[in-house]
């Protein structure tokens, strides 16, 4: 494993970090290649090393001549678990919750090639050219590599060097921007969304043709009748197997699958190929407790026996196996929803008529996304019920506690603001098993603390229409001081955590001076040092 990774920080703050644009984007850039002794062979790094070698190349039963392109996801650290809060930064706050940047987790993308080469000892040509990001950003890390990887395969590392100092000019991915990225004469654009337009439909398309995948038909084609069971097992953090003809097929097939209930996060594990050498294996694969929430996609044979017991499994293609293979689709009984027939008709229809998949992709994925938001807006309308009035915020009192949910009396808002579907079937059953989902669990926390950050903003704004001044003209001194002391905190922790509009920081900064300007001049002489 060879590899390019930024360099060290530079000693003098005034210099800027080296590579520090370059980590913006990629952990590092990795070149694999197979061993005659060792197999896939480590020479440098302790980024999850042996995990990246076995991930960069298919399994000898995929059969893979030419050249390949595959993506997976590994923990950063073994017995690490995973973690979609805690961390945030300026890209994250502003992100959407299904483009933002994992901590607990690195994807990797591959561009593997295998030709006959009868100089080598094997006879064959084999490696792989990889790129390591903390970015889901599939669709740009792979078109990267049909750009880069040729060119690597020809002239080497000299080529890669060059390729890494231009990444390293490339503007930060700034959600909300559209952004200019060069390399190697090509030119890639590409646009990152605001997170607060997560719920428009037309642009969760543009998102997902952008950055993730444009032929989600593609994925699906081969199991499209299932299609709405499918949504209701990514839906509620089932354990699901995919088990696939190629790397390429199984990964693209669970990155789909994950991306199914997009704007809502898939807070679950997930791994878009996974081999018998992962770290997680025998996590994943012990019979002595019920399966983990996660999805795996695997090509070798050996796993139709070790994942038998699990109640989900998928099977895609042609998958040059020998024993009992599962059926297609083998699934515990989980159906809440009636199938939509009228809309597997259409897309049948489609293909009969050969309809382009680009527009095919278009409707499925607009098709769940609406899916999806019919059975969130019930939730998004009752946590909005949870929210104290603003007319109860009091510049002079903490803020208003937000009530805690209650399942019980979510489930009686559904009479009479249920999910607006044509689809019948137990969607009482639906919410109560989403509830003991991990994506329940990830979607409240990420929308209570939001809710919490919009009281505190509703907080400011009282204090801000407030008149500060007036108050203290029958307050002690040292009172006044409390004030302008807790003002200034709520300032500065609002300037580092909350959206606040800039105005009203600056109303809140004047009225703060205004303030001190009113005390004796030794006490604005002291505040004023602070």
């Amino acid at each position: 494993l060879a590899l390019i990774k930024r360099g060290a920080a530079a000693t003098n703050a005034e210099v800027p970090v080296p590579w520090s644009r370059f980590s913006a984007w990629l952990e590092c850039v990795c070149v694999v290649t197979f061993d005659l002794e060792l197999g896939q062979a480590i020479e440098v790094h302790k980024l999850c090393k042996t995990s990246i070698c076995y991930l960069s190349f298919p399994d000898s039963y995929s059969g893979c001549l030419g050249d390949t392109q595959l993506s997976f996801r590994l923990r950063q650290s073994v017995g690490r678990s995973s973690s979609w809060f805690g961390h945030e930064d300026a890209y994250n706050r502003d992100a959407p919750v299904t483009l933002q940047k994992e901590h607990a987790h690195f994807h990797g993308y591959v561009y593997f090639r295998q030709v006959k080469d009868a100089s080598v000892k094997r006879g064959y040509f084999q490696k792989s050219l990889v790129v390591v990001s903390r970015l889901p950003f599939v669709n740009l890390f792979h078109s990267l590599l049909q750009v880069i990887a040729p060119e690597y395969f020809e002239k080497h590392e000299p080529c890669l060097e060059t390729v890494c100092n231009e990444i390293d000019q490339w503007p930060a991915p700034v959600p909300g921007q559209t952004l200019n990225l060069p390399v190697m004469g090509v030119v890639m654009q590409v646009r990152i969304l605001w997170m607060e337009k997560l719920f428009r439909t037309n642009i969760i398309l543009i998102h997902f043709t952008a950055l993730i995948d444009l032929h989600v038909i593609r994925c699906f084609q081969s199991v499209l009748i299932h299609v709405q069971m499918l949504w209701e097992l990514m839906l509620l953090g089932e354990p699901v197997v995919v088990m696939a003809p190629s790397p390429t097929v199984s990964s693209e097939t669970v990155l789909a699958l994950v991306s199914a209930i997009a704007p809502l996060r898939y807070c679950g594990d997930y791994r878009p190929y996974f081999t018998i050498h992962d770290s997680e294996f025998k996590e994943y694969t012990t019979r002595t407790q019920a399966p983990p929430n996660v999805i795996l996609g695997v090509t070798n044979p050996f796993f139709i026996k070790t994942f038998q017991c699990w109640p989900h499994i998928i099977r895609l293609g042609d998958l040059k196996m020998s024993g009992d293979l599962p059926k297609q689709v083998k699934v515990k009984k989980l159906t809440f929803l009636h199938k939509d027939k009228a809309f597997i008709k259409r897309l049948l229809k489609g293909i009969q008529k050969k309809r382009p998949s680009e527009v095919q992709s278009a409707i499925l994925r607009r098709h769940l996304l609406e899916q999806t938001e019919s059975f969130i807006l019930p939730l998004e309308r009752y946590l909005e019920s949870l929210m104290p009035l603003q007319r109860s915020m009091s510049p002079w009192k903490t803020p208003p506690q937000i009530r805690s949910f209650s399942q019980d009396e979510f489930m009686k808002t559904l009479e009479q603001a249920g999910p607006q579907l044509t689809l019948k079937g137990d969607w009482t059953g639906l919410y109560r098993r989403f509830f003991r989902s991990p994506n329940f669990d990830g979607w409240y926390r990420l929308r209570h603390r939001e809710m919490i950050q919009k009281v505190e903003c509703l907080h400011l704004e009282a204090i801000c229409a407030a008149d500060l001044l007036t108050w203290t003209k029958d307050k002690s001194e040292v009172e006044i001081v409390d004030l302008i002391l807790k003002l200034r905190e709520k300032l500065v922790t609002r300037k580092h955590q909350l959206p606040v509009k800039e105005e009203l920081l600056e109303r809140l900064e004047q009225s703060i001076q205004t303030i001190i300007s009113s005390l004796p001049e030794d006490l604005q002489t002291l505040l004023h040092r602070q």
